[in-house]
């Protein structure tokens, strides 16, 4: 018969009330009392019931996050760090991978919901997910859910500044960027804003070609970069706003006959660890993933704890990781 918080206290030589407060931290408890529980615990291999906590102390201490894809090296990083991050501060997770379906995060977001997770960090697109008069702790990174929810961004536009300028300077004439979805409201959109303002102010004519999804590597994709090469064979800079579509042009433009840097310089967007680890070469636009994972857990526990302040959106600074790709590795 699985052992019941009664047995505990037997064992323990205590009321089964100071177990309890023991269990859910309330109250003082001297430490000789607690290891004496623990201990019994141990003894009676009693597992404590985490739903009947959580509705003793109204908390369920789960926090989840929809992410469109573990597979894009920072979505991957991101999630490392949110997990790390809340499991210091005393929280679970529970990690929903959509595989870029609107149909599928909806279904996350409700069963979220549903199994009384505290709170929910959300870095995806609302196609529909999130009810505009909804209220509920959640706070989304680089994507914007409702005027209610909180957003943690890079400064996407300092971003497309950086990239833009480092094209210009390494001696480009014809810069093009590729974007996401330009029908998607995020904030990663100021990366072409930005990009078209540099263009302009130089002196030069932007021009952006958009891919249908951000995995990076998907058909459609290709056929986006292709048509690039395709209607501007005279491009000697690209300005891509991930890493993975920069890796994907690159590696078309080589097979293309290109040679990278001399004939075409490419910057990407991200910089994570795996990706300058595995292409160190490759110039990119360096996203601070932890402070922007700290940022939306400390945001969502101030949303659970009703201590949030008026801020809406929240950015932080970026860095420019000069590599190979624009002529020049440091």
């Amino acid at each position: 018969m699985k052992p019941k918080i009664e047995d505990v206290a037997k064992v323990a030589g205590v009321s089964p009330t100071t177990v309890s407060r023991v269990l859910n931290d309330r109250g003082y408890i001297s430490g000789k009392t607690k290891d004496k529980v623990y201990a019994a615990m141990e003894e009676i291999n009693y597992v404590p019931n985490d739903l009947a906590r959580s509705l003793y102390n109204k908390r369920s201490y789960l926090i989840g996050v929809i992410v469109p894809s573990t597979g894009n090296p920072f979505f991957g990083e991101l999630v490392a760090y949110i997990e790390s991050i809340c499991d210091e501060k005393g929280y679970k997770v529970l990690l929903c991978n959509s595989l870029h379906e609107a149909d599928k995060e909806k279904k996350y977001w409700e069963m979220l919901r549903r199994n009384q997770v505290d709170g929910v960090i959300v870095v995806t697109y609302n196609r529909g997910l999130v009810d505009k008069e909804q209220q509920f702790p959640a706070v989304a990174i680089d994507h914007y859910l409702s005027e209610h929810i909180h957003v943690v961004s890079s400064d996407n536009f300092q971003g497309g500044e950086l990239a833009s300028r480092e094209l210009l300077e390494t001696g480009c004439k014809k810069i093009i960027h590729i974007n996401g979805d330009a029908n998607l409201e995020t904030p990663a959109n100021n990366r072409q804003y930005a990009y078209e303002r540099v263009m302009k102010e130089a002196g030069r004519t932007p021009e952006t070609y958009h891919v249908v999804s951000d995995a990076a590597f998907l058909e459609s994709n290709i056929g986006t970069i292709q048509q690039l090469f395709e209607e501007h064979p005279d491009v000697d800079g690209i300005f891509a706003s991930d890493d993975l579509l920069a890796i994907r042009t690159l590696q078309y433009a080589e097979h293309l006959g290109y040679k990278v840097p001399e004939d075409l310089k490419i910057v990407g967007y991200d910089g994570t660890s795996l990706i300058r680890s595995l292409y160190p070469n490759l110039t990119t636009i360096i996203q601070p993933i932890y402070q922007i994972a700290d940022d939306a857990v400390q945001t969502l526990i101030q949303e659970i704890d009703n201590t949030s302040d008026d801020r809406k959106e929240k950015t932080f600074p970026v860095s420019l990781w000069k590599g190979e790709t624009t002529g020049s590795f440091t």
